[in-house]
């Protein structure tokens, strides 16, 4: 005899879609304001409008929702069209622009989301592999441009050296430390930043 199938109800599934949305949009703007060490699960929950319960069947655990922030946060950085636009540039001044304002565009545009997770590194237990898991792509495209720049121009110190470099200014730690610590505007920071880079390696 035939085993039947489990019907599936497409308006119980976008419910469940859009619960799952909710608690992490309510995980993400407390981890940004508390820390994650201060968020507990009836936090999220009474944040997300749902119970304690509904928090653990859709999403996890608090940990399970952070890994989940990190993964979207990569997914939606925009990094690799910011690259494509950096990487299409001829001229050294011109890739410099492109990357201070596409790095830019990222952190302002994630701003919420980074701050959950900067703030989760010192109470989380594995704190150092999810800040490489949330930044390894964006490290690599830096460096992705420090080769680009090194194949238009001759530059005074290493390709490595201005990797490190391009990773100081453009960042995460370097918008971080402009913006939310020193309260400028992102186009200050911007034009601080690029005109910074310009100058150390010479370029204009």
């Amino acid at each position: 005899m035939p085993t039947k199938r489990r019907y599936v109800s497409p308006r119980r599934e976008e419910a469940a879609a859009q619960t799952r949305v909710q608690i992490l949009q309510s995980a993400t703007r407390l981890f940004a304001e508390r820390g994650y060490g201060r968020v507990t699960v009836a936090d999220i929950a009474a944040g997300a409008g749902v119970s304690s319960k509904a928090v653990f069947a859709s999403a996890g655990s608090k940990g399970d929702i952070l890994n989940e922030i990190v993964d979207t946060a990569v997914q939606a950085s925009g990094h690799e069209q910011a690259m494509r636009t950096v990487l299409a540039e001829r001229d050294p001044e011109c890739v410099l622009r492109a990357l201070a304002h596409g790095t830019r565009a990222g952190n302002e545009g994630m701003f919420t989301v980074h701050e959950a997770i900067h703030k989760a590194l010192p109470s989380h237990e594995d704190g150092e592999a999810l800040w490489e898991r949330a930044t390894a792509d964006y490290r690599a495209a830096l460096r992705a441009a420090a080769g680009h720049l090194h194949s238009l121009a001759p530059l005074a110190r290493s390709e490595e050296e201005t990797a490190d470099l391009l990773w100081f200014w453009f960042g995460p730690s370097g918008w971080r430390t402009l913006v939310a610590e020193n309260g400028w505007p992102w186009d200050r920071a911007e034009a601080f930043l690029l005109r910074t880079a310009l100058a150390t390696l010479r370029i204009s």
